[in-house]
């Protein structure tokens, strides 16, 4: 399937995550977004009213993340940031599974987490990261499927913090263990518009980059330079 810049655009979350940029980092990759139309900004929690103040009457979310990087802190602790991020303006949250959890094997207390950040949450969907560079295949899985029994609407590779980020059969896992009422996001390591492309052709719907502009102005220039089939 051949995608328009357009249509790419509208399926990456542009991120603002990294732990030292400035309210001017923010301002600028806010920019970036506004620019070329994608879906969301994913910010960090205290960077919401910025992003919400400087994309006011454009198209796109304002996403932020909850538990990040790491998952550990409380469920309660996660309810709270995700009531608050709701209330400053998010509209669509990220949160990072307990992986101690999910190792121990205690899948009925991470499938509870991710239903009360659902409830939290209230219509904004959620899109569960299970670090899947820390995890094996059995339990990507049921992750997944704990995900979907829990109501979240995305669930997702990587924070970007970890070792390794998404990869084509990570992702074609993730993709085959949940409905299609459940959509998958890829993050992590994503840079260039061929990775991009090849992991939309396994069923990945939504994309977390810091790359934006790379990817899309390289989708430009190739349609701009192929052939129209005109004589």
């Amino acid at each position: 399937m051949e995608f328009t810049v357009s249509q790419i655009a509208r399926m990456i979350d542009h991120s603002i995550l990294q732990p030292q940029f400035t309210s001017e980092d923010v301002r600028e990759g806010c920019a970036v977004a506004a620019k070329y139309h994608v879906a969301s900004v994913c910010v960090r929690p205290s960077d919401v009213p910025l992003a919400v103040e400087l994309l006011h009457g454009t198209d796109v979310q304002v996403g932020t993340v909850i538990g990040f990087p790491h998952g550990a802190t409380s469920t309660e602790v996660k309810v709270v940031e995700t009531e608050q991020a709701v209330a400053r303006g998010a509209t669509e949250i990220d949160m990072v599974i307990n992986i101690g959890w999910l190792r121990s094997g205690d899948i009925a207390a991470v499938e509870n987490e991710i239903r009360a950040i659902v409830q939290a949450a209230g219509e904004a969907p959620v899109k569960v990261i299970l670090e899947t560079a820390y995890l094996t295949d059995e339990e990507k899985l049921a992750a997944c499927w704990a995900a979907e029994r829990a109501g979240a609407a995305f669930v997702k590779t990587s924070t970007g913090f970890a070792p390794k980020g998404a990869t084509i059969d990570d992702l074609a896992l993730m993709r085959s263990a949940v409905s299609p009422k459940v959509q998958v996001k890829a993050s992590g390591g994503i840079r260039s518009l061929d990775t991009l492309l090849a992991m939309a052709a396994v069923g990945v719907t939504r994309f977390g980059s810091s790359a934006t502009a790379d990817i899309l102005e390289d989708l430009a220039r190739r349609q701009a330079s192929a052939p129209t089939g005109r004589d």
